[in-house]
């Protein structure tokens, strides 16, 4: 396994780790609860970032990278806008819009990889940007949360970058799915299957 793969997985095992702190972090209001989150998560998202340029610098570019990259995305960002939630920070249709966007592109994904071409989907530059919007909104959430626990002009900022992830994120799986029409043209036919 070479050294991408195994930031991701890197990334993958600290979720629960962060969960941990997050949790903590929720009844208590504690600083100290919620610097470990910001920190783990900033760890972790900084994963994120070396493991994609490592494999496009020395060619290290595999399938599983390619799908376990966003999936380790998905799993870290989904538990910290959760937790947010829990907090009253993140709104549940923000949430909703995430998870279903999420979904949605997995479940193409997994279409593209069984057709024939055995196609593999990478992320694309609004994916990218989609998933460093969250990125920086959950540290700023947390880290700013240890400065100022429960600071009503921090909470509602988030709550708006929050609103703004979660437009990024419907955009970019508009994308995705754009950009897949000849998947579905090659799979029907454009006739009708019934």
């Amino acid at each position: 396994m070479n050294l991408p793969n195994k930031l991701t997985l890197l990334r993958i095992g600290l979720v629960p780790v962060f969960a941990v702190f997050a949790a903590l972090a929720v009844p208590t209001h504690g600083r100290l609860w919620y610097l470990l989150a910001g920190i783990v998560f900033g760890a972790a998202s900084l994963t994120d970032l070396f493991d994609g340029k490592i494999a496009r610098k020395y060619g290290l570019v595999t399938n599983f990278g390619k799908f376990a990259d966003p999936l380790a995305d998905k799993m870290l960002t989904t538990a910290a806008f959760l937790y947010m939630q829990q907090e009253g920070v993140c709104n549940p249709a923000v949430l909703i819009v995430i998870l279903a966007r999420e979904f949605a592109v997995s479940g193409l994904r997994m279409l593209a990889a069984g057709s024939e071409e055995k196609i593999v989907i990478p992320a694309n530059i609004w994916g990218k940007l989609k998933t460093a919007g969250m990125m920086v909104t959950i540290c700023a959430f947390y880290f700013g949360c240890a400065l100022w626990p429960e600071n009503a002009f921090l909470r509602s900022a988030a709550n708006i970058l929050c609103w703004l992830c979660a437009a990024v994120t419907l955009f970019s799986g508009i994308t995705y799915f754009t950009a897949s029409k000849s998947l579905f043209s090659d799979m029907y036919g454009g006739k009708n299957t019934h």
